[in-house]
């Protein structure tokens, strides 16, 4: 009988230390590892005997009143906080373990605790939780990652995403909806360690929309995975599509000129042509399309003999060099003569942030077409020169046009044209001079002038210095007007001995 009071003592005396030595964790848990009635919707507690369930608290959250074990939490858990631990012994061999949710926005946390074999798993909110219980929401290192303008993540090894930023968020969900998982990555994952840290552009398409979003995408190693940035450059393709559409518009508008266009950017290296540039210089395509620079450009010329070959190679290099300059300046003027009988204006022109643009001009019908007015113009005049008798010509507005040898000699003309082409009046009166007063020069000038009523007609000049001439005055198409001169014998042997003589 002893024996079993002294067995009740000790187990009594073992039951106490037993309550004394759990009494403040049991305290500190509310005596239940804090299965009580939680404070808010989302606090549920949770206790593991290794992988399986043994109690929990009161539960609101649909889905988790089917929790068996570690792994039902785990999978509900996943979506909303990718770095929940995947077995119980992770939290064994760490101690104490609170996982953030994968927005850093949202102000909850799941806390997993070791206490004496036992885990137990508190989904918490932070919201009201006093600070020294929670992270620091004034940490600068957090502030500027939660808030930073764009979207910043951590990839896990498997593709899925561990944590995001505040800005990533808002991405994900204006590309997949308000319900969109952030574990999944918005950006395709980068699988070339080689490109780690280097800036790369990529684009998302925004869902049930062909619109698409552009970004710089920057990856850098971290332990976890890959800790990546992206920053938004729409505005910058914008430009640049907008930039290209307008120089397509621009190279359909210039592919209708028949004048050969190239522009060389503040590089000099050539930047946009047209079709009538090849067509002009025989230039290949192909080598133009390799955007060759400005002395690449006229050498080629100079090889296939498109420009005039220079007498002094080393100073047609020096005016190369020289030509840029007088281009930028807009001063490039030049008419060159090639070999093939071809003849082009070739000039520069400035442009806007130290472009240049060289316009390439065939001009060789021009010219011929000017050479041959020419001939025809020294021929006629050659003729007339032939003629006894002394012509002047006048054009419809009553200037003097042109005269013969004949004219010059009688007169005393020295058939020199000033700026200003002399006029019928002007012309009259020298002959006024030499000649007695007659009603015939004044019925010169009317006819000259007059554009209707015109008709042949003649009459006698008496020189002062002796002997008449004979003037005819006949109209010409377009209003011009043929005065010639017909003097006696003595006159014409007079001015075919000086033509002799001359």
């Amino acid at each position: 009988m002893a024996d079993w009071f002294v067995l009740a003592a000790i187990s009594v005396v073992s039951a106490s230390f037993a309550i004394l030595w759990l009494w403040p964790r049991r305290q500190k848990r509310n005596g239940d590892y804090g299965l009580s009635t939680p404070g808010s919707l989302f606090d549920v507690v949770f206790l593991f005997d290794g992988d399986r369930l043994i109690s929990h608290s009161d539960i609101a959250l649909a889905g988790y009143e089917t929790v068996c074990n570690w792994s039902d939490l785990r999978r509900l858990l996943q979506r909303d906080y990718p770095s929940f631990p995947e077995t119980p012994e992770v939290v064994r061999s760490e101690g104490n373990l609170a996982v953030s949710a994968i927005d850093c926005t949202v102000e909850r946390e799941v806390l997993c605790e070791w206490i004496d074999g036992v885990i137990r798993v508190q989904l918490r909110d932070l919201t009201g939780m006093p600070p020294a219980k929670r992270t620091d929401p004034n940490d600068p290192i957090r502030l500027a990652m939660e808030q930073a303008p764009y979207p910043v993540w951590l990839s896990g090894d498997c593709n899925t995403v561990r944590w995001c930023n505040a800005a990533y968020v808002s991405l994900a969900r204006k590309i997949s909806g308000q319900d969109a998982d952030l574990t999944e990555p918005v950006f395709p994952l980068q699988l070339d360690d080689a490109q780690l840290g280097r800036k790369t552009r990529v684009s998302v398409q925004i869902k049930d929309s062909e619109a698409r979003l552009w970004f710089d995408l920057t990856r850098v190693a971290h332990d976890q995975g890959q800790l990546c940035y992206a920053v938004d450059i729409n505005a910058i393709v914008e430009a640049e599509t907008a930039q290209r559409k307008f120089v397509q518009t621009m190279t359909k508008t210039f592919a209708q000129l028949s004048i050969g266009l190239a522009i060389f950017d503040r590089n000099s290296q050539l930047a946009l042509f047209n079709p009538a540039l090849i067509d002009l210089t025989s230039l290949p395509p192909d080598f133009l399309s390799l955007r060759p620079s400005l002395s690449s450009f006229f050498d080629r010329l100079r090889d296939q003999h498109m420009m005039p070959e220079p007498k002094n190679y080393r100073g047609w290099r020096r005016q190369m060099n020289d030509l840029l300059e007088a281009a930028q300046d807009g001063n490039y003027q030049e008419t060159w003569s090639l070999p093939s009988g071809s003849v082009y204006s070739v000039s520069g022109r400035p442009h806007p942030d130290g472009a240049v643009a060289f316009l390439f001009e065939d001009i060789t019908a021009e010219i011929t077409l000017t050479r041959r007015f020419r001939a025809e113009m020294d021929l006629m005049q050659s003729i007339l020169d032939k003629l006894a008798d002394a012509i002047a010509v006048f054009s419809d507005d009553g200037t003097l046009a042109t005269t013969n040898y004949a004219y010059q000699m009688m007169w005393g003309d020295s058939g020199e044209v000033g700026f200003e082409p002399a006029t019928v009046v002007e012309i009259t009166r020298q002959w006024q001079e030499q000649c007695t007063a007659t009603p015939i020069l004044g019925e010169i000038r009317e006819f000259v002038t007059a554009r209707e009523n015109r008709a042949e007609w003649s009459g006698e000049l008496t020189l002062k210095s002796g002997g008449s001439i004979t003037c005819t005055v006949n109209p010409m198409q377009n209003g011009a007007t043929i005065v010639r001169f017909s003097s006696d014998s003595a006159v014409k042997n007079s001015v075919e001995m000086q033509k002799i003589s001359a």
